[in-house]
């Protein structure tokens, strides 16, 4: 007898008098039954083409029996995987689903089919769907009867045997999110992966994914509403706090400015850019911090305030990131050009200007205002 019907038949009996609960479902085959016997018979078939045909007649031979359906559809689907012909083992595996379609170990394969595919749609639904899969089977409420201890023992078990299958699932989905190049679908994908896999691994990132797309597709209130509960949930994150405060800085709200200022200080505070043991991320952080803070209070018309942010800005950025050194540059410039300082404008934006980027042209146009600007008398 082979090890997998052996391990089939343990796994049918542990099945049969285990408590039904904490369990994903898994496609089983009692031993001894007719459907048992027939696998039996297809996993002595060496020869491929001879064992898809055989997978075939069991699918027809046992119709009545959704289980032996959905086990006979997966394994047509992994032959055509291996073969190759990857849309006869989509469709194939999702026959597998109509039967069992919260199978964690069919979700897994098509998942990675649609990775092979690169469908980014299909990888974000089966992905997404083991994800609910596992996460209810984990919080279905204790049965009666059933001792607090045994309880906890078969919650760690399932959860730690079906651990890397959800966590595949959950690297798939957040790989598809940062592939998808549309917006609109990006977004879709972010919205269904995060009921999928609460408190994810990858809850951080998603974020920012999620406070970028929406700034893309211009939806400032979605944004922030996204972001202030994201910043709830988790109150030190920099990169919240830095997304959230560009997107208060360049907000027409009333109110809008305040917050730029108050999470780019507390960025500020966190950071702790100026220390010597400050990594690059932490510079960077702490540098754009500045930048906007400074942007901040030259738009509240506190440019003298806004100098030394800036000032600050540019020192933390320069050889850290081209477009974050521009913007500090040319918000900077704009500033000195404000209070009168054309001579250190000047300086500043020709500075600028030699940063290939988004601000290259904006601060050319700003140069030649400076070049045509009189100082004013004290």
């Amino acid at each position: 007898m082979s090890p997998a019907v052996v391990a089939r038949m343990l796994l049918s009996a542990w099945l049969l008098t285990a408590p039904a609960f904490a369990q994903l479902e898994k496609i089983t085959i009692p031993a001894g039954t007719p459907e048992d016997k027939a696998l039996q018979a297809i996993s002595n078939e060496a020869d491929a083409q001879k064992k898809l045909a055989l997978y075939e007649d069991f699918v027809r031979n046992f119709s009545s029996n959704p289980m032996a359906v959905a086990y006979g559809d997966w394994q047509i689907a992994q032959y055509y995987q291996t073969s190759g012909d990857l849309e006869k083992a989509l469709n194939y595996g999702d026959k597998a689903l109509t039967a069992r379609p919260d199978d964690l170990d069919v979700l897994v394969s098509q998942t990675n089919v649609a990775e092979q595919m690169k469908n980014n749609a299909k990888i974000l639904d089966y992905a997404t769907r083991g994800g609910k899969a596992y996460n209810t089977a984990l919080h279905r409420p204790k049965p009666e009867g059933v001792a607090d201890a045994e309880y906890a023992s078969r919650l760690a078990e399932a959860k730690e045997s079906n651990k890397s299958s959800y966590e595949f699932l959950e690297t798939a989905a957040f790989n598809a999110i940062i592939d998808e190049k549309d917006d609109k679908m990006r977004m879709t994908y972010i919205e269904r992966f995060t009921p999928a896999f609460p408190v994810s691994r990858f809850d951080e990132p998603v974020t920012q994914y999620a406070m970028f797309t929406l700034g893309q597709l211009n939806d400032s209130a979605r944004l922030f509403s996204y972001g202030e509960k994201a910043l709830a949930a988790n109150p030190n994150s920099m990169p919240t706090l830095l997304l959230l405060a560009n997107a208060y800085v360049e907000s027409t709200r009333p109110e809008s400015l305040a917050k730029a200022v108050t999470y780019s200080q507390k960025v500020i505070e966190l950071a702790k850019a100026d220390a010597p043991d400050a990594d690059k991320s932490r510079r960077l952080s702490g540098g754009v911090a500045h930048s906007t803070l400074g942007y901040a209070y030259a738009k509240q018309d506190k440019t003298v305030a806004a100098i030394p942010e800036l000032q600050s800005a540019a020192a933390l950025l320069k050889g850290q990131d081209d477009v974050a050194y521009a913007t500090a540059l040319y918000r900077l410039g704009w500033a000195y050009g404000k209070t009168n300082k054309i001579a250190e404008a000047k300086a500043i934006l020709e500075e600028a200007v030699k940063i290939p980027g988004p601000l290259q042209g904006p601060s050319r146009d700003l140069l030649n205002k400076v070049n045509t600007a009189r100082p004013r008398a004290k």
